[in-house]
């Protein structure tokens, strides 16, 4: 992972924060630790390769609570939930909301760092072609049938079966699925996964 790369720690509990900071460094990750909502939102400032990761309980403003401030800071970062026992409704919620992911305490190491490369990577997705602006903004450039095949790729859909669902030769169906890669910058299938995760899929240009 490259040293460029950016973790923002959220947690009240200065421990917490001081053992995530070294598991980060350990791993060529730098950490920048925040032990409030407020002191996060004071501070922050959005780079190309990073990802918040975000304690659900905190005094004053709540994991959750920050994380739906973050679109009306036009903030498009991934976020990672850390629950602890007994927090695993609310972050499924925080989820629904636009979290990538959850991770229990006490961690598994090789999970959360597992986790913390694949938000970080979708974050060099989304800022290579858009900056700040949000997941669905992206999709808002395909056109209609490419947001047809968009939607069967992230299925799982091989070339041959989206053909045959949408009535399209083999052909179309590659000429799409190029013209859908480079218009959102994805290098790969999982590319495109990843930015379905957070994207409820806007009504398309046609």
């Amino acid at each position: 992972m490259s040293q460029d790369a950016i973790v923002h720690i959220v947690d009240d509990d200065e421990a917490m924060r001081k053992s995530l900071s070294m598991l980060m460094r350990s791993i060529d990750i730098e950490p920048v630790s925040y032990k409030s909502a407020d002191e996060f939102l004071r501070n922050y400032s959005e780079t190309e390769r990073s990802c918040i990761l975000l304690d659900v309980r905190m005094p004053g403003m709540s994991g959750p609570d920050l994380q739906a401030k973050l679109p009306e800071r036009n903030i498009s970062t991934p976020v990672i939930m850390m629950t602890g026992h007994g927090d695993i409704s609310t972050a499924v919620t925080a989820m629904k909301a636009g979290a990538m992911d959850f991770v229990e305490k006490p961690f598994d190491h090789e999970v959360l760092i597992n986790t913390i490369r694949r938000c970080i990577d979708l974050s060099e997705v989304v800022h290579k072609h858009t900056g700040s602006h949000t997941y669905a903004q992206m999709l808002t450039q395909l056109t209609k049938r490419e947001v047809d095949v968009f939607n069967l790729l992230v299925e799982g859909k091989i070339n041959k079966v989206i053909a045959d669902e949408l009535n399209l030769s083999v052909r179309t169906v590659e000429a799409h699925r190029a013209h859908i890669m480079a218009k959102l910058c994805a290098k790969s299938l999982s590319d495109l996964v990843k930015i379905s995760i957070y994207s409820k899929l806007p009504e398309a240009i046609v």
